[in-house]
């Protein structure tokens, strides 16, 4: 685990330079660092960087840029390869000189040449450059567990694990790309291949970029859509055959995560998904795992008892810690110091707490995420299935509200719900329907008009034609290239390409980076994932139980009455803060003399919204009114905005 960056560039950019780079990650990477420049062809010059997090083979064995006994192939990488056991018995002809998992990379390019990426199994962010071709590779994972970020300008590129390095680069200008900024405020953060930046992009999920010579290239080696299309097309007939095949390769995933040279734990939370990890982690473990849960003080957010029970029938080393209010409040001003581009799920902070609560004892910690969205756990899932119900009904009460009543129209009078499934017209965001009110402002936050997001069909979508204003829509208008119509399915498979890798995972990996704390998600191994698409979605969501079939591998484990109960998470009471302790940061950022020198956003209806918000308060969800999500966006931006303007040359 690490960060790594670099560049490929005809401008001059020193050692010293690159250095000062890699340095604004040392939390990602505090045991060592490496800077390399190589001469390229054509007037380019290659600069790889790492800061490294020791996990396997602590020796100097492991620093990186690691090269080849000949010098032809050099790479710097972020994450661990999990299979790379099995591939140093695949490939014995290398001579390999260290324990740790780098070096498969190198002897696995050397064997099977760009396709390398079809056999690692892991969570990675990798740059590699073939001297003997000029070929610089940047190569995220699968399901986008590690970020990797390039700037691409005039032939040259730079590349980072976070947005910092790029930042610190010679001539970077840090434009913000407003076009996406309605999207993040109605999102909460922002999904690859896009940045907050302009010329900034993300790697995406399993894509491979080639860059030579100024040409940039791209090539998906895996995803999602077609993953699901190729195992679900041979659905297991048998549920107990379902459960044990999915029982047998989750055991191993834990296994393979638990290999380490450092101290290793896990969080638990006391629901199923963490729990049952928990449980696989302590039948593969000697002495007892140690586990973490952090505690509430408030009742509807405290799951911190139900923790501590788990733990105790399982037997691992517990331990816990309650917070209050004032603790989760003071981290909110250092959220953009590591989440370096706007981000608003104000689930990071409880977050950042059980990472240091963790980091105090162990250097890597499992996790449960991922299980949600492979097995359907969330209630949304359950809403989209009666939205499906009643959708034929939905079209007919749209056509029917269309007639005038008085100043407004008559499906304006009817119950909020109605009017959600009644609006829910659009064939590529059917499963994204919310109330309308949200979309209006989060693009008159940028252009002072209420509108609703463009109609616009997948390939009009994918080619980026956005109309007039050129705003990002706020839904993403591609659930037609699922090919699935069951749309709860649809929106799992969505989430898996959106919310898992553009919240879930940039959550945690921020989070637990912050404290140089190593995180692992069993459940997004590769072949749990793939093994999940050919499982038929009816044992997954099993008449109304969401989770069927992890809720029943967890219940061999333990007992139903520790784990039966509605599910909690993490989460900040953000209006009561926006209209409290944080009222006065709130009024300064949205006041329109600020917003004019700012330049971007309107400032009139901006500051029109934030006030009014703040008199009347919030709806609530499902009211259509629940504006402190939308002002805790707009906080969470303005925030990170300060910390980072000073950025623009």
């Amino acid at each position: 685990m690490c960060g790594i960056c670099g560049y490929i560039s005809r401008n001059r950019i020193t050692e010293d330079e690159l250095r000062a780079m890699n340095d604004t990650m040392i939390h990602r990477g505090p045991d060592d660092n490496g800077v390399e420049l190589y001469p390229g062809k054509n007037g380019y010059t290659i600069g790889f960087a790492q800061r490294r997090l020791s996990i396997l083979d602590l020796s100097p064995l492991g620093h990186q840029p690691m090269s080849t006994e000949d010098g032809r192939i050099s790479v710097v990488f972020n994450g661990e390869i999990y299979n790379f056991l099995e591939l140093k018995e695949e490939l014995k002809g290398y001579p390999f000189k260290s324990t740790c998992d780098t070096e498969v990379i190198l002897a696995g390019y050397l064997k099977w040449g760009a396709d390398f990426a079809d056999h690692i199994h892991g969570m990675f962010a990798i740059a590699l450059y073939d001297r003997e071709t000029e070929d610089i590779y940047l190569v995220r994972d699968r399901i986008g567990k590690k970020p990797l970020y390039y700037w691409l300008e005039d032939e040259n590129i730079v590349f980072g694990s976070e947005l910092k390095p790029i930042m610190k680069c010679p001539g970077f200008n840090a434009d913000i790309r407003k076009s996406i900024i309605p999207r993040y405020l109605y999102q909460q953060y922002i999904n690859a291949p896009e940045s907050i930046f302009e010329n900034v992009w993300q790697v995406e999920p399993g894509q491979m970029i080639v860059f030579n010579n100024g040409k940039l290239t791209k090539k998906k080696y895996w995803d999602v859509k077609k993953a699901y299309k190729e195992r679900s097309a041979s659905q297991i007939s048998s549920y107990e055959e379902a459960k044990e095949g999915l029982k047998s390769r989750l055991k191993k995933s834990v296994a393979d995560r638990m290999i380490a040279d450092v101290p290793l734990g896990a969080f638990l939370s006391g629901g199923y998904d963490s729990s049952l990890i928990t449980a696989l982690a302590q039948e593969n473990s000697d002495s007892p795992v140690k586990t973490f849960s952090i505690g509430f003080n408030v009742p509807e957010y405290n799951e911190a008892e139900f923790a501590k029970r788990v733990a105790k029938h399982l037997g691992t080393d517990h331990t816990e810690l309650y917070i209050d209010e004032s603790e989760m409040l003071d981290l909110v001003e250092s959220i953009p110091d590591y989440y370096d581009e706007p981000f608003a799920d104000e689930s990071e902070i409880p977050t950042m707490l059980v990472c240091k609560l963790a980091r105090e004892k162990v250097t890597v910690a499992l996790s449960g995420d991922g299980g949600d969205e492979f097995f359907c756990g969330y209630n949304i899932y359950e809403n989209v299935a009666q939205a499906q119900k009643l959708d034929m009904a939905g079209g007919i009460v749209n056509g029917i509200g269309q007639i005038p009543m008085g100043d407004k129209k008559l499906l304006n009078k009817l119950p909020f719900r109605v009017q959600v499934v009644a609006g829910n017209r659009d064939p590529e965001t059917k499963t994204q329907f919310s109330s309308p009110s949200y979309i209006l402002s989060a693009h008159a936050f940028i252009t002072g008009k209420e509108a609703m997001d463009e109609r616009l069909t997948y390939e009009q979508y994918m080619s980026g034609a956005f109309g007039p204003t050129g705003l990002f829509p706020c839904k993403y208008p591609i659930e037609s290239s699922y090919e699935v119509a069951d749309w709860q399915i649809r929106r799992m498979l969505l989430d898996m390409d959106t919310y898992l890798p553009g919240d879930i995972l940039v959550k945690m990996d921020r989070a637990s980076m912050k404290y140089s704390l190593e995180c692992r998600c069993p459940i997004m191994d590769t072949e749990v994932m793939e093994y999940s698409f050919s499982i038929p979605h009816n044992f997954k969501f099993a008449d109304g139980d969401k989770k069927h079939i992890l809720k029943d591998i967890a219940y061999d484990y333990i007992p139903r009455d520790l784990l039966d109960r509605p599910k909690k998470g993490f989460g900040c009471p953000t209006d009561t803060w926006l209209r409290g302790p944080l009222r006065d940061k709130l009024i300064d950022y949205s006041d329109v003399n600020f917003l004019k020198n700012q330049g971007i956003f309107d400032a009139e209806y901006t500051s029109r919204f934030i006030r009014n918000y703040l008199e009347k308060g919030d709806g609530g969800p499902a009211t259509g009114a629940n504006y402190s999500k939308l002002s805790w966006s707009f906080f969470n931006f303005q925030q990170w905005y300060e910390r980072y303007r000073w950025q623009k040359r």
